[in-house]
C-alpha cells in the first residue's frame, strides 16, 4: 500500500483533520495572536487548507531519526524530534507512518492534548514564580525582556508569567521569521494522529519535572540565567541556533547534533555545560526506564523524544541497548 493510500485510510483522514485543529491547542498558541497594528510581527502557524493537506500528503517524506527496539519478542520504536517545525513537516513519511501504524501506544515527553498537562504546567509555573520572587530581575533586565516580547508581538500572552518561562517561550518562538513555529512541532502532530487512530497516548515526563530542571541549583543565579538567554535573543544567536538544530534534524544528521557543543556557541563556562547536561543527559535515565516499563507490559510503543536526547554518553539508544534491547537505526530518506 502506498503512503498516500495509507494516509487516506479513514482513520488517517480523521488524523489529518485533527492536525488542522492542533495549532490552536499547543502550549504557547495563545501567545501567537498578531495585533493588526503591528505590521512587523513574525508569521504565525495557521490551520492548513484542504489543498495544503493534499499537497502535504503527496509530498510527505521522513525527517528526523528513527530506531527499532526489540527484546524477547517485544517491539518498539524510538523517534528523535525537534520542538518546532514547518507545515510540510507535519506529514510523516513512509517509514515513520509504518512505525506509527504498527504501534498501539505513542509515548511523548509530554502529551500536549491531555488536560492534566495544563494542570501540571500551572503547578510548575507556580514553582518558577516562587523562585522568581526570591531572586527578582533588575529593572533594566525586565525592560529588555519586555522589549523582546514586544518585538515578537507576544507581550500580552507573556505578561505576568515567570521571567524564566518568558525567556524560554521567546527562545522557542525565535525561529518564526524563518518559518519555524512551535505550532508545527512533531509532538502535537503525533498526539493528534494517535488519538484519531484510536491509539493510547502516554507522557514520559511531567511538566513539573521539566520546568524544575530549568531552575539553577541556587535561586540567586536565576537573574544571570535569564540574562544569558536575553543576550542570546538580542544578538540573534538563539534564532540562528534554532535554525541550525532544525536543519540538522530535518536531514537526520545525528553526528552534527552529537557535536552540538562544538558549534552552538552556547556553552560559555562549566555552569552552562552542567545546565545542558541536566536538561539532556540528566533526564534520559528516567525516560529510558519509562519506555522499558511500557514495553515490558506488552505494549508496542512509538516513543518520541527530543533529538538531542539521542546523543552523548547517556543517549537513549545506548541506554535502551544497556537494558538488553537490540537497537537498530532505520534509514530514512530525509533528503
Amino acid at each position: 500500500m502506498t503512503l498516500l493510500h495509507s494516509l487516506l485510510h479513514t482513520r488517517w483522514r480523521r488524523a489529518l483533520r485533527t492536525v488542522a485543529l492542533l495549532f490552536g491547542a499547543v502550549p504557547g498558541a495563545s501567545l501567537l495572536a498578531t495585533p493588526a497594528a503591528w505590521a512587523d510581527c513574525p508569521p504565525t502557524a495557521q490551520a492548513p487548507s484542504a489543498q495544503q493537506i493534499a499537497d502535504g500528503l503527496r509530498n510527505a517524506r521522513d525527517r528526523g531519526m528513527l530506531w527499532r527496539l526489540s527484546k524477547d519478542g517485544r517491539t518498539g520504536w524510538l523517534y528523535g524530534t525537534v520542538h518546532v517545525g514547518r507545515l510540510d513537516w507535519a506529514f510523516p513519511g513512509p517509514r515513520i507512518t509504518q512505525a506509527l501504524r504498527a504501534a498501539d501506544t505513542v509515548a511523548l515527553e509530554l502529551d500536549l492534548l491531555d488536560p492534566a498537562t495544563a494542570e501540571g504546567m500551572a503547578r510548575g509555573q507556580a514553582q518558577l514564580q516562587t523562585a522568581s520572587d526570591a531572586a527578582p530581575l533588575p529593572d533594566s533586565l525586565k525592560a529588555r525582556l519586555d522589549a523582546l516580547a514586544d518585538q515578537e508581538c507576544v507581550a500580552a500572552g507573556l505578561r505576568g508569567q515567570p521571567a524564566l518561562l518568558q525567556a524560554l517561550a521567546l527562545t522557542v518562538l525565535a525561529g518564526r521569521r524563518d518559518g519555524l513555529d512551535p505550532g508545527f512541532a512533531q509532538e502535537a502532530v503525533l498526539s493528534g494522529f494517535a488519538r484519531s487512530a484510536g491509539k493510547t497516548v502516554v507522557a514520559l515526563e511531567t511538566p513539573e519535572a521539566q520546568l524544575a530542571l530549568l531552575l539553577p541549583e541556587q535561586p540567586a543565579q536565576l537573574p544571570a540565567q535569564v540574562q544569558r538567554m536575553v543576550e542570546q535573543l538580542e544578538s540573534g544567536q538563539a534564532r540562528r541556533l534554532l535554525g541550525q538544530l532544525a536543519s540538522a534534524w530535518a536531514v537526520g544528521d545525528l553526528d552534527r547534533l552529537a557535536n552540538y557543543e562544538a558549534w552552538c556557541d552556547c556553552i560559555a563556562d562549566e555552569e552552562d555545560r552542567q545546565f545542558m547536561r541536566r536538561l539532556n543527559d540528566g533526564r534520559n535515565g528516567n525516560v529510558a526506564e519509562r519506555i522499558d516499563s511500557l514495553l515490558a507490559q506488552g505494549q508496542r510503543v512509538f516513543a518520541a523524544v527530543g533529538a538531542l536526547h539521542m546523543t552523548g554518553d547517556q543517549a537513549l539508544p545506548r541506554l535502551m541497548a544497556e537494558r538488553g534491547y537490540t537497537v537498530t537505526r532505520i534509514p530514512l530518506e530525509t533528503r
